[in-house]
């Protein structure tokens, strides 16, 4: 299982408010669609300085260096014209799209990396006991 550190808000937009393309440079691997990933909150926010208000979010709880939540790896696409991913889908990037997120029950702080990365087995084993608890 891997984690994809995403940076605040944004992270909570994909555990609480239906985020479901994260933008990316790069596409993902296809060994990897249809895999669980796993979401960890950056600590630092984004450049944009977006806010949680701004994104609607009415529940957001802006943990910082933690596994949040758990979500499936459904596709990846290159945008395409006519509105693809809409809203959250951005020009220029790769789409990664998830489906069936859910936000775990605690945070589990660890600090995060770039790209798809792998976690130490104690951090796993914490992240487990939570996605079977709340399966």
């Amino acid at each position: 299982m891997r984690a994809l550190t995403v940076r605040q808000p944004y992270a909570d937009a994909i555990v609480w408010g239906g985020k479901t393309t994260e933008n990316r440079l790069r596409p993902l691997s296809a060994m990897h669609l249809g895999t669980t990933v796993l979401i960890h909150a950056a600590k630092a926010s984004h450049a944009s300085e977006v806010t949680s208000a701004d994104l609607g979010l009415d529940y957001a709880p802006d943990v910082r260096g933690a596994i949040i939540g758990a979500g499936v790896l459904d596709s990846c696409h290159q945008f395409s014209a006519g509105g693809c991913c809409a809203p959250w889908g951005m020009i220029g990037f790769w789409h990664w799209v998830l489906r069936d997120v859910r936000p775990l029950p605690q945070p589990v702080f660890v600090n995060g990396h770039l790209g798809l990365w792998t976690l130490s087995e104690r951090t796993l084993r914490d992240v487990r006991a939570q996605l079977i608890e709340t399966s």
